[in-house]
């Protein structure tokens, strides 16, 4: 028994040890990062300047997690390692798995509806356009995403290069020959869809590592070009005045013939925010049904069984080129789908909008939701750009950090501590099961001792 409470107070002061190292490497790490800043003061003079509250805040908080995971996660950790895994699963995870779907397909639905009868037409505006609408696209950027790196296991840095080619196709295309916003989405996913079939012939033969650098290099490449390219993109300017969608050719303005005037009812911006966020859900939900069904074919197959192995995908007579190629094309079209809405919404672009920060943020909802699953996407993509979003209303932390404290500065931050989290968690992502694309007879699950960690 004194062992025992002699081993509890080791313990505890390895924690509190631990702790305290922690803090000091924070402190040090984050001095320079945090604790100094730059600013311009009224001579156009580089003052540099000091946020002390702001450091040892950080500096606390790092400290005080480094002690709750010492103490309390680490051990539960220790105790779910010896634990036996399940190899049925729980009922109430079935129930809720059943009607979870649903029942989100239904709240995005209504969600426009709730939001103003909750918030009334003059805040609702925000929540639309800057929670639902910008959710939305970076979902659909997810789930484009995911078919390339989840399904077909192939890890793309320069996703958002497909997103900016959708992007400039439908702004060129609208301003130079007037085309319709119905013309050109379509239009825009082919023009992703081929430059997607151009990057997937010169990495055919690479993997891994090597397979990311060059799509890596691929984006910053496309980038480049936009900003270069003058008399084409007008570079770091970018494109201002691109045509809005409008509804059968009705626009939303306050003209006599627009959508207020032709329905009889008071001009509202609420209007066209309504139109955008179901156009981006029907794109989003296409996206999905797409994705979905292509699993089920052989197309679908061959993308998992490359990404389990290629040398037995090779065996099994699959034609790896012809797969490679087919999941970047339809990544591709769904990112140029996404970018020329994008175009449309925000009626100016430029390349700042398609730095490698996007495709960092897209590639950590597929990694954190789980590879391949297009629910653990969406849950990711909620709570990422819905939590980035918040961010900007949180003004009660300058009361704590300091005045000069915006938390949007260190979203990225947030981003990887709740990385480091899932690895430690769930190392396979927020939804870890994959469900087989076809079963004999009946869907079985995977003996714990087949599979690395857990059940399948």
């Amino acid at each position: 028994m004194a062992g025992g409470a002699q081993d509890k107070r080791v313990d505890i002061a390895r924690a509190f040890r631990d702790a305290g190292v922690t803090g000091l490497l924070a402190f040090g790490l984050f001095l320079p990062l945090i604790g100094f800043e730059t600013v311009t003061n009224i001579r156009n003079e580089l003052i540099l300047t000091t946020r002390w509250t702001l450091l040892f805040a950080v500096v606390v908080v790092v400290t005080a997690g480094r002690l709750v995971y010492s103490l309390l996660l680490e051990p539960w950790l220790a105790r779910r390692t010896l634990r036996p895994a399940a190899i049925a699963v729980p009922k109430w995870r079935v129930q809720i798995g059943k009607w979870f779907v649903p029942f989100a397909i239904g709240f995005v639905v209504a969600y426009p509806p709730i939001v103003i009868a909750a918030a009334g037409f003059g805040r609702a505006v925000k929540w639309i356009d800057n929670f639902g609408i910008q959710i939305l696209i970076y979902v659909m950027l997810g789930w484009g995403l995911n078919i390339v790196v989840g399904l077909a296991g192939l890890l793309d840095l320069g996703y958002v290069a497909f997103y900016a080619v959708g992007a400039y196709s439908y702004a060129l295309l609208a301003k130079t020959f007037g085309f319709s916003f119905w013309i050109l989405l379509p239009l825009a996913g082919i023009l992703a869809s081929f430059w997607g079939i151009l990057l997937g012939f010169p990495v055919l033969r690479l993997r891994g590592d090597y397979l990311a650098i060059v799509t890596l290099a691929f984006g910053e490449i496309i980038r480049i070009v936009l900003i270069n390219w003058v008399d084409l993109t007008n570079g770091y300017a970018g494109i201002t005045g691109i045509p809005r969608p409008t509804f059968f050719g009705i626009p939303f303005n306050a003209d006599d013939n627009g959508f207020a005037a032709v329905f009889g009812i008071e001009f509202s911006p609420i209007y066209r925010t309504i139109f955008l966020y179901y156009v981006i859900l029907g794109l989003a939900l296409l996206t999905a049904f797409v994705t979905l069904r292509l699993r089920r074919l052989p197309v679908g197959r061959a993308w998992e069984a490359l990404r389990e192995d290629e040398i037995a995908c090779r065996s099994l007579g699959i034609n790896t080129t012809n797969t490679k190629l087919t999941a970047f094309a339809m990544g591709a079209m769904f990112a140029g789908f996404a970018g020329s809405f994008f175009a449309a919404r925000q009626g100016f672009i430029s390349p700042d909008s398609f730095t490698f920060l996007e495709s960092a943020t897209i590639l950590s909802m597929v990694v954190l939701g789980g590879m391949g699953s297009q629910v653990g996407v969406a849950i990711a993509a909620v709570v990422m750009i819905g939590g980035t979003e918040i961010m900007r209303d949180l003004d009660f932390l300058k009361l704590i950090f300091g005045p000069t404290f915006d938390p949007t500065q260190y979203r990225m931050l947030l981003f990887g501590f709740a990385m480091v989290l899932i690895m430690i968690w769930r190392p396979r992502g927020l939804i870890a099961t994959r469900e087989p694309s076809l079963v004999l007879k009946e869907r079985k699950v995977i003996a714990a001792d087949l599979v690395k960690e857990g059940h399948g």
